[in-house]
C-alpha cells in the first residue's frame, strides 16, 4: 500500500479565510491526477489491510507461538525503523516519481511471491516473516516520497482538503480491509488457500497506482540551483535538524512512548481473538475493522474536536482510552464489549496520531520535511517494533492478560511524565521559505564547492544596557545556524572593547554554507532581525568569510629557507 504503517498522512494547518472554510472539502477530486491517484491508493490500501489480516491469521495457523505471531507486527515496523531516515533523504534528493514507481513495483513483486509460495503450500513462519518484512521495506521507502508529492498534485489552497481526503481514504480501507480479509479466508475450506488469494489480490492492487504514476508528467515546485546533497550528508543534515529542533524532539519523544505501549493492542489482538474469544479469521477481521471504523469516525470529527480541546488534552484523553482498552482486552472476554471498546480506541488512535503528525509537519521547513517525516516514521516504528517483541515475550512466558495489563500500566505511568513535553502549544514558527534578496558574498578569491571547513564571523556593536537581550537573541540565532548545518557555533565578547561581540560558526564546506543560505525561513528572519536591531554600529554588522588554509600544489615557489 502506498502509505506508511503510520495510520494517517500528516495533516496541515487549516486555512483561515472565510471562503476557504466554506469549501466542501472535495475540491481536490476535480483534479484528474489527484482523483486517479486517490482512487488507486485507496484500493491499494484496501488490499494492504486485507493482506495484514490474512498474513497475521496465516501465522496463527503455521505456529502456536505468541512470539512469532507478535513478530508479524515487528516485521511490519522494523523496516521503517531501519530505513525511515534513508527514505526521507532519498525523497529529498532524487526524483520522487521514479522512486515511487520503483518501490511500488518492489511491493508488487514481494506480495506476488508470497502468494505463489502460499498457493503451493511451501510457506513457513520464517518465510512469511521475511516476505512481510520485504513488503514493508517497500512501504517504508515509499512513504516519505508519497507524502511529499501532495503539494505538487493540488493548488496550495486545496492542500488541507487533499490531506484530509487521503486520510479518509486510508481509514476507510482500514475499516473495510480487515473484515474483507477475514471474509476472504473464511470463504475457502482451507484458510491458507484464502490467504493465498488475498495476497494475490493485494499484488494486483498496486497496478493502478503504478499506471497513474507512470502517466504523470511531474513538474517539481522547487529545484535548488546547487548540486544535490549526497545521501550520507543528507541523512546527517536531517539528524542535525532534529537535534536542534525542540518542538520536533518533544513530539517524537511522545510518539515513541505512546506507541511502545499501545502496540500491545495490535501485536496481541489476534491471540485474544483466537484463544480468549474463540473466533476464526472473520471474527479477527471484524475486531480489527472495528478500530478502522472508529478511526474513520475520528477523522471526520477531528477538526471539531481540535476547536474544543488542546493537543495535549487530546493526547491525554486518548492515552486513557487505550489504557482502558488494554484492560478490557485482558479481562472482558465478550465480543460485543470488545468491539465497542475498539471503536472508541480507533477514534482515539486517529485523533492522537493526526495530532502528532501535525506537530511534525509544522516543526520542519520544506527543505527537510521528507527527512523529518522519515525520522518520525522511524520513531513510530521503533515503538511498535520494540513493544511487539516485549508484549509477545511476556504473553509467551507469563500470560496474554498480564502482558496487556502491564502495557496499560505503562500508559498510566508515563502520561504525567510526558505531559511536560508540550505538543502544538503556543505560537508556531513560520517555516515558509524566505528568499533573501541580499547579494552573494563578494569575495576576492572564488572558493570551490568542496573547499572547507568555512568559518563565518559576524561583528556586532552592542550597548551595555542591551547586552542580555542581545545574548538571548543571538543564542536563538545560534540554534538556527546549528539546525541548518553549522558544525560549531559561538558568540564571543572582546575583552578590550566589551561593546564588540563576534558571532562565529563553522560549516563543513562552502556548498554547505550556500545551502544554509537557501534554507533560511521567515521565522529565521524574525530572529535575525531581532539580533540585528540590537546592533548599534554606524554600519551593518560586518560579515567575514574564511576558509581553512591548506598547502597549495605549487607551494615550492612560496617556501622560505630554514
Amino acid at each position: 500500500m502506498p502509505f506508511s504503517p503510520t495510520p494517517n498522512p500528516p495533516p496541515v494547518p487549516e486555512l483561515s479565510s472565510a471562503s476557504e472554510r466554506r469549501t466542501s472539502g472535495f475540491e481536490p477530486l476535480r483534479s484528474s491526477l489527484f482523483r486517479n491517484l486517490w482512487i488507486a491508493s485507496t484500493i491499494s490500501n484496501l488490499g494492504g489491510w486485507m493482506q495484514d489480516t490474512a498474513g497475521t491469521w496465516l501465522m496463527t495457523l503455521l505456529t502456536p507461538s505468541p512470539l512469532l505471531i507478535a513478530l508479524m507486527q515487528t516485521a511490519a515496523s522494523l523496516p521503517v525503523l531501519v530505513l525511515g531516515l534513508l527514505a526521507g533523504a532519498t525523497a529529498d534528493i532524487f526524483d520522487r516519481r521514479r522512486l515511487l514507481l520503483f518501490w511500488q513495483a518492489w511491493m508488487l513483486a514481494a506480495v506476488a511471491l508470497l502468494s505463489v509460495l502460499t498457493f503451493f503450500n511451501i510457506i513457513s513462519p520464517w518465510v512469511l516473516l521475511i516476505l512481510t518484512c520485504l513488503l514493508n521495506v517497500g512501504t517504508s521507502m515509499n512513504s516519505p516520497a508519497w507524502q511529499a508529492i501532495m503539494p505538487e498534485l493540488v493548488p496550495r489552497e486545496q492542500l488541507p482538503e487533499a490531506v484530509s481526503l487521503n486520510s479518509a481514504g486510508f481509514n476507510l480501507a482500514r475499516a473495510l480491509g480487515p473484515a474483507l480479509g477475514g471474509l476472504a479466508i473464511a470463504f475457502f475450506v482451507r484458510a491458507d488457500t484464502g490467504a493465498a488469494w488475498t495476497f494475490l489480490l493485494n499484488s494486483l492492487s498496486f497496478v493502478g497506482v503504478i499506471l497513474v504514476l507512470y502517466k504523470w508528467k511531474r513538474n517539481p515546485l522547487f529545484k535548488s540551483a546547487l548540486p544535490a546533497e549526497r545521501i550520507y550528508g543528507s541523512m546527517r543534515a536531517g539528524l542535525r535538524y532534529v537535534q536542534f529542533a525542540p518542538l520536533l524532539k518533544a513530539a517524537l519523544t511522545r510518539v515513541f512512548l505512546f506507541t511502545l505501549f499501545v502496540s500491545a493492542v495490535w501485536s496481541l489482538l489476534a491471540v485474544v481473538a483466537a484463544r480468549d474469544l474463540h473466533q476464526g479469521a472473520l471474527g479477527y477481521g471484524i475486531l480489527n475493522g472495528s478500530m478502522g471504523l472508529g478511526a474513520v469516525i475520528g477523522a471526520t470529527s477531528l477538526s471539531r474536536l481540535r476547536r474544543k480541546l488542546s493537543a495535549d488534552m487530546i493526547i491525554a484523553i486518548s492515552t486513557g482510552v487505550f489504557a482502558g482498552t488494554l484492560l478490557v482486552l485482558a479481562f472482558a472476554h465478550y465480543p460485543l464489549v470488545i468491539i465497542s471498546v475498539l471503536l472508541l480506541a480507533g477514534f482515539a488512535w486517529t485523533s492522537t496520531m493526526s495530532t502528532f503528525n501535525l506537530a511534525v509537519q509544522v516543526s520542519a521547513p520544506s527543505w527537510v520535511q521528507a527527512r523529518a517525516l522519515g525520522i518520525y516514521q522511524m520513531v513510530f516504528s521503533a515503538g511498535m517494533a520494540l513493544g511487539s517483541v516485549v508484549w509477545g515475550l511476556i504473553a509467551t512466558h507469563v500470560s496474554t492478560s498480564i502482558s496487556l495489563t502491564v502495557a496499560a500500566g505503562g500508559l498510566f505511568i508515563t502520561l504525567p511524565m510526558t505531559r511536560r513535553l508540550h505538543v502544538l502549544r503556543g505560537e508556531l514558527p513560520d517555516f515558509s521559505p524566505f528568499r533573501t534578496t541580499a547579494p552573494a558574498p563578494q569575495l576576492a578569491m572564488e572558493p570551490k564547492m568542496s573547499d572547507g571547513p568555512v568559518r563565518i564571523l559576524i561583528d556586532y556593536c552592542v550597548n551595555p544596557e542591551d547586552y542580555n537581550a542581545f545574548v538571548h537573541a543571538v543564542h536563538q540565532m545560534g540554534n538556527v545556524r546549528l539546525r541548518d548545518g553549522a558544525m560549531r557555533w559561538g558568540i564571543f565578547q572582546n575583552t578590550s572593547d566589551p561593546r564588540h561581540l563576534t558571532e562565529t560558526f563553522i560549516m563543513e564546506s562552502w556548498i554547505d554554507y550556500l545551502r544554509q543560505r537557501e534554507r533560511f525561513t521567515s521565522s529565521d528572519l524574525t530572529i535575525r532581525d531581532r539580533v540585528f536591531n540590537l546592533h548599534r554600529g554606524a554600519e551593518p554588522p560586518r560579515i567575514t568569510h574564511t576558509i581553512y588554509a591548506k598547502e597549495r600544489a605549487d607551494r615550492g615557489s612560496h617556501q622560505s629557507d630554514i
